[in-house]
């Protein structure tokens, strides 16, 4: 049996405001785009490169709302240096939940209410102020 991880969706009331997340947060790139006139509905697909899994933001043109109910976990992302993307992610006005206090790992929520899992790359960064001094500021 062969099997190939593709992506995650996430339902999504705030497209533009999830796209600077992904992209302007995150890092992460747009890979394709689909507009369903007829169905009413956008997919909108994000990677940390093109052919990599993906995460996939659908938004409804309707105004429903969305709960995050507690079926789904947290995605997570390896990043280079997790203190300078959670200070952009602060930069942008996204609370840190947990910050990275061991250089290792933090957690935030995206516009949409899903946590992610910031991970540093090749173990962990030497702690630094005011990461490591900070405390939680809510649950993941």
């Amino acid at each position: 049996m062969s099997i190939k991880y593709l992506h995650a969706m996430i339902r999504t009331a705030a497209p533009e405001a999830s796209h600077e997340f992904y992209t302007k947060g995150l890092g992460l790139v747009q890979t394709r785009r689909h507009d369903s006139e007829q169905g009413q509905f956008s997919l909108i697909y994000y990677a940390t490169e093109k052919g990599a899994p993906e995460v996939e933001l659908t938004h409804n043109w309707d105004d429903r709302t969305y709960s995050g109910g507690d079926q789904f976990g947290h995605l997570a992302f390896e990043v280079d240096n997790i203190y300078a993307t959670c200070e952009n992610l602060q930069n942008m006005g996204i609370t840190i939940l947990r910050p990275p206090r061991d250089g290792h790992m933090a957690f935030v929520k995206d516009p949409n209410g899903v946590s992610i899992e910031l991970l540093q790359k090749n173990g962990s960064l030497e702690q630094q102020e005011p990461w490591a001094s900070m405390q939680n500021t809510g649950s993941w």
